[in-house]
């Protein structure tokens, strides 16, 4: 079964380009976790492409790695200090990050949160994101109905974000679990459940090198996991080579979350069998419109109806489609893939 964008993000995608009034004299900014991720890389290559198309001044900042907080609060000041209107931010501490995003409010900027909701997600103005949960939902039904009734059996290593748990770290880890077919207990957080086919999680900082260590730490817990579940690809890459050094790269099933064009790649190579593909060029530019809106109007962005966030979009990519669960093929996946 195929399926294409969620019809938000068609919609969202067809308004983006509306007129807005000029930006001249407009200042946003987008702080992101890093400035090497390609995920990351894209989202500021689409704000700057509509800061450029609406005559916005643009300010980008990161951390130096994913979870350096620091770096973000300093940015947020310096957008304060700077008269910025807005702030785009994916925050790599979604609960440490609020006092200072509250003192961005306070002193009238809107704050936009990007793919990572904050905790609480009402403490930004607004937040523009993939659907996280059904993200890792979508890996976790596909994977399920992959191994048919050997899921009954499976030994699951999880490969998490963060030990702060960012929220995009805990959606996507229930949302896979729960699309597994697994009680997740407190739907909140990580690492409560008791179901015994979870071998183990272990953090990734959501690099390569992060995910060879914990897909090396949880084989060495019980070297017959069979099922990988990845925060995203770069972990994904990492797992791959830690099981292709004992020689179990090819009997092992890998779920991911990006979408980006190395991760579709990796799905066409058999190294990830599944990844829930996101759109971060378009999150980031709806951001900047929404400064611009604001800054025109005072207009703040409103959610996707029934969500309390505007959602941008996901798709399941897979060179191995299974009933029930919709799905685009790696071709399509390249086509709409970043990076």
């Amino acid at each position: 079964m195929k399926k294409l964008l969620t019809g938000t993000a068609l919609a969202l995608a067809a308004t983006s380009g509306m007129a807005l009034a000029d930006g001249h004299g407009t200042t946003a900014c987008l702080i992101t976790k890093t400035d090497t991720n390609p995920f990351f890389v894209k989202m500021k290559e689409g704000a700057t492409a509509k800061a450029e198309e609406l005559g916005i001044t643009l300010k980008t900042f990161a951390g130096q790695v994913d979870g350096d907080h620091e770096t973000q609060v300093a940015a947020i000041e310096t957008c304060i200090l700077d008269g910025a209107s807005g702030i785009l931010i994916t925050a790599s501490d979604t609960s440490s990050i609020v006092s200072s995003v509250q003192q961005a409010r306070d002193a009238g900027l809107l704050v936009i949160a990007l793919d990572t909701p904050l905790n609480p997600i009402d403490a930004a103005d607004a937040t523009f994101a993939t659907d996280n949960f059904l993200a890792g939902e979508l890996i976790g039904q596909w994977a399920a109905a992959s191994l048919g009734d050997a899921a009954a059996d499976a030994k699951i290593a999880m490969l998490d974000l963060a030990v702060s748990q960012p929220t995009v770290g805990v959606l996507r880890d229930q949302g896979f679990l729960t699309g597994f077919g697994i009680d997740v207990k407190d739907p909140s957080r990580w690492g409560d459940e008791d179901d015994p086919r979870i071998v183990g999680n272990d953090v990734t900082q959501g690099n390569e090198e992060g995910g060879r260590r914990a897909m090396e730490n949880l084989l060495a817990v019980d070297p017959e996991i069979n099922v990988v579940y990845t925060i995203n690809e770069p972990a994904a890459a990492g797992a791959y080579e830690a099981l292709r050094a004992i020689g179990r790269e090819n009997d092992v099933l890998i779920v991911s979350v990006d979408g980006g064009c190395p991760g579709v790649q990796n799905v066409a190579d058999g190294v990830i069998g599944a990844t829930s593909q996101q759109y971060p060029l378009l999150m980031a530019s709806l951001g900047v419109e929404a400064i611009a809106q604001f800054a025109a109007d005072g207009t703040v962005p409103a959610p996707t109806e029934g969500k309390d966030f505007t959602d941008t979009g996901v798709a399941l990519v897979t060179a191995t489609p299974v009933d029930g669960v919709d799905s685009i093929d790696v071709a399509e996946g390249m086509e709409l893939c970043w990076g």
